[in-house]
Formats: structure tokens, sequence, C-alpha cells
């Protein structure tokens, strides 16, 4: 059985490696804003291993009017397990959370790859691909509520 409960940021970091970062040391697994009060990270866990994290900014992009954004960052699910549901767990708890929060809108940069994940799930594309050095080619995506 898997849950989805508040972590630290510091949790985040052995999924964001494996995941995000791999190959690259684990301070780059740190985000500005993780350790910020109004940044919420979350894990997913089976069987008490966690499996997937996601984390939540209450940031705005200038790319948006609305008053009220979040930004999704680091959602990730350990390479065993995906395919399996367990991204789509994660990505509702984020929503969840950040609905109850009053956003009007959430954000974030989607790698290339997951574009298509993050259409299934309602968000739509906004502009054309840009590429973060390191990282590679993403794309702005967003929902609103």
């Amino acid at each position: 059985m898997q849950v989805v409960k508040k972590i630290t940021a510091l949790e985040t970091y052995i999924v964001r490696q494996e995941v995000l970062r791999k190959g690259k040391p684990i301070e780059t697994c740190h985000f500005n804003g993780d350790d910020a009060t109004t940044t919420t990270h979350f894990g997913l866990f089976e069987n008490e291993n966690i499996i997937g994290v996601v984390s939540v900014f209450k940031t705005n992009s200038l790319l948006f009017s609305e008053k009220t954004q979040f930004q999704i960052r680091g959602m990730a699910v350990l390479e065993n397990f995906q395919s399996k549901g367990y991204g789509e767990q994660l990505l509702k708890a984020a929503e969840n959370f950040c609905w109850q929060e009053k956003a009007h809108l959430i954000w974030f940069n989607a790698r290339e790859k997951a574009v298509s994940f993050y259409k299934k799930s309602g968000y739509t594309v906004l502009g054309d691909s840009f590429n973060i050095p390191d990282v590679g080619i993403h794309f702005v995506m967003f929902k609103k509520n």
C-alpha cells in the first residue's frame, strides 16, 4: 500500500538524485526555496520506503497574472516504480494541497519527456521549449483552478 505524506527537503534528495540528477553531486538536489516556510514537500511511500517525491513552492511566475500561484518542482518517481500510477498519485496530492491553499494557478517547468504525462492530467503547455543547462529541454506548463 502507498501513502503520501509531508517530508523535509532533505528527504527528497535520495529520489531527486536518482531520477533528476543521476551522476551529479547530492548538492545539485537542493533547490532555491527548498527550506522556505512556504514550500511543502511530499513523499510517496510503499512499505515505509520512499519511492517518489514532489515539492510545492508558493512562487509566482511573471508569465501569469493570477494572484495566488504555486510551482511544482522536483517531481520524481524511482525508475522501478514508474508507469504504475504513482506519479499521478503524487501529482494529485500536490494539486489537492495547492487548491486547499486557495491557488488560482499551478505551474512548472516540465521535462520534454514528461509533457504527455502532465497533459493527461489537464495541464497546458505555454510557449516554446527552452533548455536548462545540464538538465535538458523543458516546457512551461500550467493548470488553472
